[in-house]
Formats: C-alpha cells, structure tokens, sequence
C-alpha cells in the first residue's frame, strides 16, 4: 500500500467546489495539507477512514464542527440517526459495504457532518453509494452549488442501492417460491433466512431514517443549513417509496417460512401417520408372539406338530383383525 505524506490522517478524497456560473469540483491530492482545505468562496467535501486512529484528533481542529457532530463522525455505533442544531446537520445513515471486486449486502454505516461551507464523511469499511455519489460528482459538477446537494447525491444513491437490492432479493424469492410450491418437498428455509435477515434489518434501518430524517426537518430554522428542509422532504418520499417495497418483501418472506413450515409439518405429520399405521399392524402380532414365547406350563399348540402353523395363523388373523377395526373406525 502507497503511503503519502499528509498531515489529514485517514484522508480517503477531499474536493474542493467552486461557486459561482462555472462550478467546477477540484480533487485535492491524497498528499494535500490542511491548509489546503480552506474552502475560499465555494464549499469542501471531506471524506475519512475512521480506521485510523488519528482522525478524532484531526477533527477537534477543524473549524466550524460541533463537538456533538464531531462525535457523531468518529463514532463506531451502528444505528441510524439525523441531528439539528446551531445550523449543522449531523449523524449516521445506513449503505452497504463493498469489497475491492465485487458489492455485498452487509450493512455499513456512514457518519456525516453538514454545514452551509462544508461536508464531512466518515466510514469505517468502503461503503457503495458514496463512490457512485463520487462518480456522479465527477462526471457533472455543474449540479453541486451546495454542500447539501451532496448530502442529497448520498442519500439518493443509497436509495438506488436500495431498489436495485430489492429487485435481486424479489428474484431469489421467485426462485425459493418455485421451489416451495413444487410437488417435491424441499427443505428452503436455509435459502430463504440469509434474505429474511436482510430484508428485517433493510426495514427497521429505514424506518429509523425516515423518522430522523422528518425529525430534523422539523427543526428550527437557526438549526439547519438553508434548504435543508425540501431536500429532506424529497428524500423522505424517495425513501418511504422503497421502504413500501422492503416492506413487501418482508411480507412475502414471512408467508414463504410459514408455507415452507406447513408443508413440513405436513410431511412430518403423513410419516407418523405410517409409522402409526405400522405400529397398529404389528402390535396384535407383537402380543401373539410374545404369549407363545412365554416359558410357562401348559401353553397352547406345545404339542404335536402343527404348533407354529397355528401360532402363525393367529398371527395373520391378528393382522387383519386389526386391518378390520381400522377400516370400521375411518382411520384407512
């Protein structure tokens, strides 16, 4: 691994935005210096691995950060939340991480900081919406006169992760479904918990998004940047829209265990139904065999030769006695 001297430890990409007609996104150097981050008369985007240890003491060196947002960025809890106050907004959302080669479902968090001159961000693992968000930033500047535009870039791009997640999940669904209602009974519950998981957990992390996100949009207006409000509400619906569709397949993951579950009580229950029928045909046979294997005086058949022929006998006559008694009751 390359090593740059800098002295902002964990530094993963800072852009500086310029304001004004022709706005443009300058990448900073990986071995830019503090100094370099004065934003002048546009804003900066800062982005850090939390893994190194030195970026909380980075941190209480930066102007314009609260020491709750501050914390709020070097914080490891994972759950969500969106704060407000004295014109920053602050907290944590949810995204998925991603390997070097390929995207995972596991959760990741993002911890973030925003104010009217810039946005912070933090993660611990590489996360996917916020290098598609870095792409987009790339590829039409133009679109980025605020920090709270990429704030807005972020979340909108989590709730792409987000549909196209949901799609991937709604096609192994189909496939587990095939396979449950099939003739054959087959045993999907191994297939069908890792999508359960996901999708339970997808739903109360949105569900907490959206509640602080309608939370912090109700602040005071001293409490948050400008236009912090209707890019909250336009991402409130974004998210309530996919978290309808999360919602749907948790549903339908549920119904799916319950019919895998019912169909394997009813193969349970059809095995001891035979297990029950043997054992109702072989007990009069058990209780024959046991009589005449008693080692006592005077038992039937002990002489002549025609003992075991009868003993037999009795035996097939138990058997159908027993086949008789089942048929009269409607157990056969």
């Amino acid at each position: 691994m390359l090593l740059h001297s800098t002295d902002i430890p964990g530094l993963v990409w800072a852009y500086r935005f310029s304001s004004g007609a022709d706005r443009r996104a300058l990448r900073l150097p990986l071995d830019c210096r503090r100094d370099d981050l004065a934003p002048d008369d546009g804003f900066i985007w800062l982005h850090l691995n939390i893994a190194d240890a030195r970026v909380p003491a980075f941190l209480d060196g930066m102007q314009g950060l609260s020491e709750p947002a501050r914390a709020a960025l070097t914080t490891h809890d994972a759950h969500a939340a969106v704060n407000a106050e004295d014109g920053i907004v602050y907290g944590t959302l949810v995204d998925f991480q991603r390997e070097f080669d390929s995207d995972t479902r596991d959760i990741g968090w993002l911890h973030f900081a925003l104010t009217d001159r810039m946005i912070v961000t933090t993660r611990l693992q590489p996360l996917r919406s916020i290098d598609r968000a870095r792409a987009l930033i790339e590829k039409n500047a133009a679109k980025y006169g605020r920090p709270i535009h990429v704030f807005e870039t972020l979340v909108a791009e989590f709730q792409r992760t987000l549909i196209a997640l949901t799609m991937e999940m709604a096609d192994e669904l189909n496939l587990i479904e095939d396979f449950v209602y099939d003739d054959t009974p087959r045993d999907e519950r191994r297939r069908l918990a890792p999508v359960r998981r996901t999708v339970v957990r997808l739903h109360r992390h949105l569900r907490t998004v959206l509640a602080q996100m309608r939370r912090a949009a109700a602040s005071e207006e001293e409490d948050i940047p400008p236009g912090f409000e209707d890019v909250a509400l336009r991402l409130t619906a974004r998210l309530e829209a996919v978290d309808h569709d999360v919602y749907a397949l948790q549903d339908r993951a549920r119904l799916l265990h319950e019919e895998i579950d019912s169909k394997l009580s009813s193969e349970t229950n059809r095995h001891l139904y035979i297990l029950s029928l043997m054992t109702a045909f072989l007990l009069p046979p058990t209780l024959v065999t046991g009589f005449f294997g008693m080692n006592t005086s005077h038992l039937p058949f002990a002489g002549g030769t025609a003992g075991t022929a009868y003993a037999v006998g009795l035996i097939v006559l138990s058997i159908l006695l027993a086949w008789w008694l089942l048929r009269r009751a409607g157990i056969l």
